[in-house]
């Protein structure tokens, strides 16, 4: 049996709203669909308030540690929730909060899984197949080359992905993913099983003392992940709360990512006050190796997932990446503490190039982490931490505070300490860089929320590079501010004022000299946002953004976004769809801008807008009948008096690039 879930125009936004606040700028081709598939879960089979874990809120992403926490203390000393309307009453949760946390939780009676049989299994649970299609319709370059000693892609442009699903009661989950890119091969080459990525898992809860097993491919969100964190991470953005990590600890791998995760086994394990998590896998790697005469030797890892080329084909699957550890944490009332160790061995020795800036690069076939974490809770301040230590090299520690001071003022602050030589594989934490390490920063942010209408959110990071960086070849530093006002219309819309400032040094060359120099490179940013739903039918959303570029003795750059959105649901939520129109102007990539959008289920955006011309996309989901969803998506760039779009293989010949996605769900 399942429960019909429209998406209407209230989801459109919920989803648009909690992704741009966690996520800044996304690579293209990165699924999100992790959170995106968790939350729809939860709208079909809301959490149960008086049964859900700390994991399970905080899997819900838009929740603070400080929310949490008050949430599980309420229920502890006030007893067991009677009506969702309690959360009003909790300290630190505003009307927005309870408001967009109703619509994922529930006050219900006992859980089928008390009788628990392979009858009730098989009858009683949810199951979902979704299929998507999508290409580029104009020809790339390298689907033209026919040279076999020439880089090209070896397959079609198509891009195919399956998914299968079982859910009983949120208890037991069967979660099935296949997935071929645009370019690699199907049923042909390293690919002659089909697809090129195939990841299944397992997850049982509350078996006795085992609260959580997975068997497969699975996640582990640990501390303030300066160890172990798998999955999407989320940095600096408007959303303060995720500067102070709430790690959901065990979760099935769900996402299409190829890329940091585990395939193996884990569980939680939990007695009184106590867990144990203990977990093994085997991670087959994509990369560039070299078989010496003493040794096997790890050139490079490629961590994309691409296997479209020659090269990428002879990458593929040619390192062994064993895993093994255990966590253990202990909680009690407002106090939790815990220790990680991780043991990572590769079948080759990793050897890092001979630059300058890979002084302190981890070399070598065997890594172990260690470290602990804590947090605690006293009235409305959440403290928290973690520190870390590479075994035979460096350290990394991460603590920080969020205080709600005033019933309308909450305060966070976050010091950072990465040392050069900290080595890891699947940390993901704060920072100014894309990997962790080579880093020192303090982070200090405040949200004022002075009435059920306004917002205003302010942070300010200070970070420096202690040694040599990508693009810089000599310490550097710099400060990232962000400030965003926001008036909202209760269940109606939103008007957002934002402006950000990031600095940092990057190299200029100077042809008098013959070493680079360090300068000041400025990116600017003013974006003006408004949405509002005009009716139970009828949503607007319009958005001007201006960016800035400067780099000194180099250039000085400007560009221009604006884009025009219109969603549209019929009154019985069976047809909805949505479009936009955009018109954007950037000098050159340095001055490019970023923007949400909105695709098919489970599937979001955030494309880089630059160059100068046009860009719109309609989506469209016809809801067939109860069980069958039908997703239809096209889009298209114009960039009118340009020769070519895009580079190397992905260069098409012509002013315009379109892309079409079709997805179908079918549930019972």
């Amino acid at each position: 049996m399942i429960k019909a879930q429209a998406q209407n125009l209230e989801d459109a936004f919920m989803e648009e709203q909690i992704l741009e606040q966690l996520v800044e700028e996304l690579a293209p081709d990165m699924d999100v669909s992790d959170i995106l598939e968790r939350l729809r879960q939860y709208l079909v089979r809301p959490l149960d308030l008086n049964r859900a874990t700390v994991q399970d809120f905080a899997a819900m992403v838009f929740l603070s540690p400080l929310q949490i926490n008050n949430l599980m203390l309420h229920r502890q000393y006030s007893g067991q929730f009677i009506s969702v309307m309690e959360l009003q009453a909790i300290d630190g949760f505003d009307i927005k909060t309870v408001r967009l946390l109703q619509r994922f939780v529930r006050v219900g009676s006992n859980s089928e899984w008390r009788k628990l049989s392979l009858r009730n299994i098989l009858l009683k649970s949810n199951y979902e197949i979704m299929v998507r299609y999508g290409r580029v319709l104009e020809t790339q370059r390298g689907y033209q080359i026919s040279d076999e000693n020439r880089a090209r892609y070896l397959g079609s442009p198509d891009r195919i992905a399956t998914r299968i699903r079982m859910n009983y009661d949120n208890r037991l989950e069967v979660a099935i993913n296949m997935n071929k890119h645009a370019g690699e091969p199907f049923f042909r080459y390293e690919q002659r099983y089909g697809f090129d990525f195939y990841s299944g898992s397992i997850l049982l809860k509350d078996m006795g003392p085992f609260k959580r097993i997975v068997i497969g491919d699975y996640a582990l969100q640990l501390g303030q992940g300066l160890i172990l964190w798998n999955g999407l991470h989320f940095g600096k953005g408007a959303w303060m709360a995720s500067i102070a990590r709430q790690g959901a600890g065990l979760l099935q791998y769900k996402s299409l990512n190829q890329s940091n995760f585990m395939r193996g086994a884990s569980a939680v394990i939990a007695f009184q006050n106590w867990s144990v998590t203990p977990f093994v896998a085997l991670n087959k790697l994509n990369g560039n190796v070299i078989e010496m005469d003493d040794r096997r030797e790890i050139r490079t890892i490629n961590y994309s997932g691409y296997s479209r080329t020659p090269t990428e084909q002879s990458y593929r699957r040619a390192i062994n990446q064993y895993v093994y550890g255990a966590n253990m944490a202990y909680q009690r009332e407002r106090l939790k503490f815990g220790l990680t160790w991780l043991s990572t061995v590769f079948d080759g020795y990793i050897q890092p190039n001979n630059d300058l800036r890979n002084r302190f690069s981890f070399e070598g076939d065997q890594l172990t982490n260690v470290g602990v974490y804590y947090n605690y809770t006293f009235g409305n301040t959440y403290l928290y931490g973690e520190a870390a230590h590479s075994v035979g090299s460096g350290y990394a520690t991460n603590n920080g505070l969020m205080a709600s001071i005033h019933p309308k003022l909450t305060v966070v602050a976050n010091h950072r300490y990465y040392e050069a030589n900290y080595h890891h594989f699947f940390a993901q934490s704060i920072g100014e860089l894309s990997t962790l390490g080579n880093e020192h920063g303090f982070y200090s942010g405040l949200m004022y929320h002075p009435s059920r209408q306004i917002e205003w959110i302010n942070y300010l990071d200070a970070f420096r590079f202690p040694w040599l960086r990508f693009r810089a070849d000599a310490p550097s530093s710099g400060v990232d501010f962000l400030s965003q006002f926001s008036y909202i219309w209760y269940k109606k819309g939103r008007l957002t004022f934002r402006l950000r400032h990031r600095l940092r040094q990057e190299n200029v060359t100077d042809p008098s000299r013959p070493e680079n120099l360090q300068a000041d490179m400025i990116r600017n940013q003013g974006r003006v946002d408004f949405q509002y739903k005009l009716n139970s039918t009828w949503a607007v959303r319009s958005r001007a953004e201006l960016s800035y570029y400067f780099k000194e003795l180099t250039s000085r750059e400007f560009g221009v976004l604006v884009f025009q959105d219109i969603l549209w649901s019929s009154p019985n939520n069976k047809i909805s769809g949505n479009a936009r129109l955009a018109y954007f102007t950037t000098e050159s990539f340095d001055s490019r801008i970023y923007a949400y959008e909105q695709d098919v289920l489970y599937a979001a955006s955030f494309p880089m807008y630059y160059g100068k011309g046009w860009r719109t996309y309609a989506n469209m989901r016809w809801r067939i009948s109860r069980r069958t969803d039908l997703w239809a998506r096209y889009a298209i760039t114009k960039l009118p008096g340009v020769e070519t779009i895009g580079s190397q293989l992905d260069t098409i010949e012509g002013d315009q690039r379109s892309e079409i996605r079709l997805q179908m769900r079918y549930r019972w």
